[in-house]
């Protein structure tokens, strides 16, 4: 993957954790990307844990972009659905976020 598909998220509490984008969509205007954590990556293992994230906006923040894990369990079934068949050899297991 390119250096360009890492992106650095700050959580809440501070603490910087790198994501590889796997895909991003947008849907009745609004921008998900599916993520995994950077050291998750193994193409070799079935099960990578990802998260469906949402951008979201932020007046503050002009030259950084906002994104929340989704938990709407409705919003995560359907977005899940979509990123689903931009990937189309890979199942998507809702879980626990």
């Amino acid at each position: 993957m390119d250096r360009e598909d890492r992106i650095p998220f700050i959580t809440e509490d501070g603490e910087q954790v790198i994501f590889e984008v796997l895909e991003q969509t947008m849907v009745a205007g609004a921008n998900y990307i599916l993520v995994t954590e950077d050291n998750d990556l193994d193409l070799d293992n079935e099960d990578v844990q990802a998260y469906i994230m949402k951008e979201i906006d932020e007046p503050h923040s002009e030259d950084m972009l906002t994104y929340q894990f989704v938990e709407d369990e409705q919003e995560l079934l359907s977005i899940s659905k979509i990123f689903e068949q931009l990937l189309e050899d890979t199942d998507i297991v809702s879980g626990d976020i």
